[in-house]
């Protein structure tokens, strides 16, 4: 990172980054229209349905929420980020909200029936806590579901954008020392850390989730707009890393995806579920 910000930590980054009014607005109105997609799954994963206590952590504007809310269940929600739920309490009035910490619950412990985390674990310091908190506040026999994004080793917008700055980006512009965005989209990962936390029965399903664009750029445009460590990171470039680091992404979409007039760009996700034992 930039000497200015060598104090910098990855949860002060998170905060900051999601308390911006136009970094959530973004995120909620763009960069969610693939993460929209993810939402059926988690849903059904959890097996929500009328009479379940669901506890929606790292709600975000609340599009997991929703989809609780219509299958029936009753919903809290629960994110870090003021601006995220004021859009929250809007769009979804029928759930409450609470402004807290996933890894540090105010709940008593067996409280819910369900807990779902909609791509909130690569944005908390701990994951492992967020894990055993869910667990916690579970009823035995609960179930917990979370998505997380596919990795580069697939084809993802997310390898295109990060790739493109990992070769174009100004070199003293890095990310302070965090979680993996893609750690728990990996079995190896997910599952020993939910057995820690008291969870069996893993399994995972891979989503194709997807952006359709009119711009072969607009990859780009989504992470510097609409997310926290893609945005920490393109913000800061000078205009001509940032313009290198476009051309690239523009380069990707069009040699994988054909030439236009639209582009259904990848950007897939995996849900892992599991039960509280």
């Amino acid at each position: 990172m930039r000497e200015s910000e060598q104090s910098d930590t990855f949860a002060a980054l998170e905060k900051r980054e999601w308390a911006k009014t136009n970094v959530a607005k973004s995120y909620a109105q763009v960069f969610a229209k693939a993460a929209d997609m993810v939402v059926p799954t988690l849903v059904k994963a959890v097996e929500a349905r009328s009479g379940t206590e669901a506890l929606d952590l790292c709600c975000g504007h609340g599009n997991v929420t929703e989809g609780l809310i219509k299958a029936g269940a009753s919903v809290t929600g629960l994110d870090f980020s003021s601006s995220m739920l004021e859009m929250a309490r809007s769009s979804v009035p029928e759930a409450k909200f609470v402004e807290g910490d996933a890894m540090a619950l105010d709940f008593d412990d067996g409280t819910f029936d369900i807990v779902t985390i909609g791509f909130g674990i690569p944005h908390v310091p701990d994951p492992r806590r967020v894990f055993t908190e869910a667990r916690r506040v579970l009823r035995p026999g609960g179930r917990l579901a979370f998505s997380v994004w596919c990795g580069p080793e697939v084809d993802t917008a997310l390898g295109y954008v990060f790739g493109a700055i990992g070769k174009y980006g100004a070199p003293d512009i890095v990310l302070p020392p965090g979680p993996g965005a893609n750690d728990y989209a990996d079995p190896e990962n997910a599952f020993p850390a939910l057995l820690k936390a008291g969870f069996a029965n893993f399994h995972q399903s891979k989503v194709a989730s997807e952006w359709v664009v009119s711009d072969p750029g607009a990859p780009f445009d989504f992470f510097l707009e609409g997310t926290a460590r893609g945005g920490a990171l393109l913000r800061p470039q000078p205009p001509d890393n940032a313009a290198a680091i476009r051309k690239a992404v523009v380069s990707q979409v069009l040699e994988r995806h054909g030439s236009g007039p639209e582009w259904e760009v990848p950007i897939p996700a995996v849900v892992t579920a599991a039960k509280a034992v």
